[in-house]
């Protein structure tokens, strides 16, 4: 079996700096929490649990804890947890992607200036709550071309067309769609700046999964089921081939796969250790 495998498939620079620097602070004797899961794989959070590492999930135990380390996710958080970890006297380490780390501080500043922000991206998602608490103004998320519509065309909106506003995307939103959103906006008189915040490593993961997708029989795109991105990679190679499996580890994978319908193509989100992504690739070249 032919096996067309994404150069780009497997962690980003962002997560591998996170999860490096949670294992960097096991095994020295102190307590080591993560605020929220350090990033969405199941199997990596498994591991650091058995290693002593402790989940946060809010800000009300986040309150409850008097000592330790907490690692700061690469989601990043809103400035409000900063300032609660250093009131609990508790050490911060800061893993927060320096992309979204960049959003933070445009959000802040031009927010400081006076102007709204609209975030591109998926309501929800720990990344937008993070930079949403970065904002010194109201903030708007918008993910669907439906809302863009919608909140552009409506006149309650705070004038869309006098007020002035800022727009920023989560950096693995899909990049076609956040165009497409934009030029929304642009038509119905927007008044502001764009920033595309989508981060290089998300554009050419779609890219090219995109690319492989429309030339292969089968594609496969390994990921958790909480991760945004890997969502949207299969979203996009839905688009180019309807054989496509959205898995999260081996044991998700229940193919029957003729000899004809190679090449299959293999991606997978920035959040998938390689060993998994290896684990993948050889079973299929082995067994069709």
């Amino acid at each position: 079996m032919e096996v067309k495998v994404a150069k780009s498939a497997g962690f980003c620079f962002g997560v591998k700096r996170a999860v490096d620097k949670v294992y960097e602070q096991t095994g020295k004797g102190k307590k080591i929490y993560t605020y929220g899961p350090i990033i969405h794989n199941a199997e990596v959070v498994k591991d650091l649990g058995g290693r002593g590492v402790e989940v946060i999930e809010g800000m009300e135990e986040l309150k409850r804890i008097r000592e330790g380390t907490v690692v700061i996710r690469s989601h990043g958080v809103a400035r409000e947890i900063y300032e609660a970890i250093e009131e609990q006297g508790l050490e911060c380490v800061d893993a927060t992607c320096p992309f979204v780390k960049r959003i933070h501080n445009i959000v802040e500043k031009e927010s400081r200036a006076g102007k709204r922000i609209i975030i591109i991206g998926n309501s929800g998602h720990p990344e937008v709550e993070g930079i949403r608490g970065w904002a010194l103004s109201d903030t708007v998320v918008i993910e669907s071309k439906d809302e863009a519509e919608a909140f552009a065309s409506d006149a309650e909106n705070l004038r869309f067309r006098e007020q002035e506003w800022c727009i920023v995307s989560q950096t693995t939103f899909n990049y076609n769609k956040f165009k497409e959103l934009v030029e929304i906006f642009l038509k119905k008189g927007y008044n502001g700046i764009v920033v595309n915040t989508i981060c290089n490593a998300t554009e050419e993961r779609q890219t090219e999964a995109r690319q492989i997708a429309s030339q292969v029989e089968s594609m496969i795109v390994i990921g958790d089921t909480h991760s945004s991105n890997s969502r949207k990679l299969y979203e996009i190679c839905r688009e180019e081939c309807g054989n496509t499996y959205f898995i999260q580890t081996l044991d998700d994978l229940h193919l029957e796969l003729p000899k004809a319908a190679s090449p299959v193509g293999i991606t997978a989100g920035a959040s998938t250790p390689n060993n998994i992504i290896e684990e993948v690739q050889n079973y299929v070249r082995i067994n069709f």
